[in-house]
């Protein structure tokens, strides 16, 4: 990758690049609200409620092991087409399920899926992206997903109230995924716009940037466990935070009783406010650094979680509820693209991929491993206890970060660039 890209127009792909992201992530956004709902309506006790929401990111950690292997061998655009048509099978799994545990194996298919997508797409925005548009680049793919995570609720919403069944709102993603093959079969490939990715134009014999992603996750993880155990703890809370929220705040509101219409609309307007902020975030990161992105994240969402925490008995608890999905919001929004944009400065530029794969993982580790924390503290003691539980790791994350960020992503200024 080059500091400069003269013949790099992200105008150009834009279309291209992004549309499948939010035609895909309009459907995940639609049914992320949702999947405690339904699976206490099949029978699911409120942790196992939580557990099975916890799935789909259990599916993406176990599908980043294979992702880069499989994206090496048929290609970024067959790869997100596969993973579409992989997904639908999760989703009318779930949408026909008869009971919990029916439901908890769509769900972790719909995660497998959604890795290999999401690495695809990743792949190229790091491949040919240059690096003094890097953060506002990756924090506009973060963007995409915040609209679909904040038009799919509110799509679930008006499907839930059209037919009266709670799974019919898996039909949205659904439909979000055949948009999104049908788009990455008529748009052209954004990477064939640009032919060779910038490394080959370099050295013709580097090898291909996903293609190393098969060279052995966990010897990557090896070699660059140093940054991995200090910075990468960091990435790895970063993700949970985030994670447990999705999980979080629908649990939450079964838990106080609102009905899956109105946990669909609260969390459909919080998601504006975090869609609102996806480019400011990447601003931020470029013009002043890293740091000041990441650390009001974690520091706000850790808050938000121990506000949450205190308030499931008052009598106002529907209004603290909305007050701290869009607080969550306010401050997931402020660190929008913030583990890729890390991710992409911490790789080796001649050999991305590798430390890529292993970035994600970390990443996707926390992500996966709190939902399954929130499930289990649930049970043992209560939901309560479990969202103070989120907001102390919360603000350890936030340490962590003021300590590593600097040594590791230092700022460079724009002009220096």
């Amino acid at each position: 990758m080059t500091d400069s890209a003269p013949d790099f127009s992200m105008r150009s792909v834009a279309l291209a690049a992004f549309l499948p992201a939010a035609l895909f992530a309009i459907g995940e956004g639609a049914i992320i609200p949702i999947i405690p709902v339904v699976a206490s309506g099949l029978g699911a006790s409120l942790p196992f409620a939580a557990f099975v929401a916890a799935l789909i990111l259990v599916g993406e950690l176990i599908g980043d092991i294979p992702s880069g292997w499989l994206v090496s061998r048929v290609g970024e655009r067959s790869s997100m087409i596969g993973a579409s048509l992989v997904s639908i099978g999760g989703l009318v799994t779930c949408l026909l399920a008869p009971n919990e545990v029916v439901l908890a194996i769509g769900v972790l298919v719909i995660g497998l899926a959604t890795a290999v997508f999401a690495l695809a797409r990743h792949a190229f925005m790091t491949s040919f992206v240059p690096v003094a548009i890097r953060a506002r680049a990756l924090s506009s793919l973060g963007g995409v997903f915040r609209l679909g995570y904040f038009v799919g609720p509110f799509l679930s919403a008006g499907v839930i109230e059209l037919t009266g069944s709670v799974q019919s709102a898996f039909v949205v993603h659904i439909v979000g995924c055949l948009g999104a093959a049908v788009s990455l079969l008529v748009l052209r490939d954004p990477a064939a716009s640009f032919g060779e990715r910038p490394a080959a134009r370099r050295a013709s014999d580097e090898p291909d940037l996903v293609a190393l992603e098969r060279q052995g996750l966990f010897a990557t993880l090896w070699r660059h466990r140093g940054v991995l155990v200090k910075l990468g703890s960091g990435a790895a809370l970063i993700g949970a935070m985030r994670s447990g929220r999705q999980v979080m705040l629908p649990l939450w509101a079964v838990s106080i009783g609102l009905g899956a219409s109105e946990t669909a609309i609260i969390i459909g307007v919080a998601g504006a406010v975090d869609f609102a902020l996806f480019y400011t975030s990447g601003q931020i990161m470029d013009r002043f650094g890293r740091l000041w992105s990441a650390v009001p994240c974690m520091v706000g969402l850790g808050v938000s979680y121990l506000t949450l925490s205190l308030t499931h008995d008052l009598d106002a608890r529907v209004g603290w509820f909305v007050a701290v999905a869009v607080f969550m919001s306010l401050a997931n929004g402020v660190g929008s693209g913030i583990l890729m944009t890390l991710g992409a400065d911490l790789a080796d530029e001649r050999d991305p991929a590798p430390f890529l794969g292993a970035w994600r993982f970390t990443g996707d580790a926390g992500s996966a491993g709190a939902p399954l924390l929130i499930s289990a503290v649930t049970a043992l003691v209560s939901i309560s206890v479990a969202s103070g539980v989120m907001g102390v790791l919360g603000l350890i994350g936030a340490a962590i970060l003021v300590r590593y960020v600097p040594r590791y992503s230092p700022h460079v200024p724009r002009s220096q660039r």
